[in-house]
């Protein structure tokens, strides 16, 4: 698949990473696929964490907050288990 994101004017990150129609397996291997991209073009002058914090929400629905170092974990057990 392709990998489409656009970053604002403060550095917020901005990506589609599935639809309502998919399934847990598909989100999460679509997540870990996202994550592992933008950790791979994170710029090498960067220092200390690159990502802070991860929200996921719908189109106009609330957002949630989750620790990126354990939904990087969780994202690897799902591929794993795929």
């Amino acid at each position: 698949g392709k990998i489409e994101f656009r970053v604002d004017r403060h550095a917020n990150l901005h990506f589609i990473i599935g639809k309502a129609s998919f399934g847990e397996v598909q989100l999460a291997e679509n997540y870990a696929a996202a994550l592992e991209e933008v950790l791979r073009l994170k710029p090498s002058a960067s220092k200390g964490r690159y990502v802070k914090k991860v929200t996921f929400s719908t189109t106009m629905g609330p957002g949630i907050q989750v620790d990126p170092n354990r939904t990087r974990d969780i994202a690897g057990e799902e591929e794993a288990s795929a």
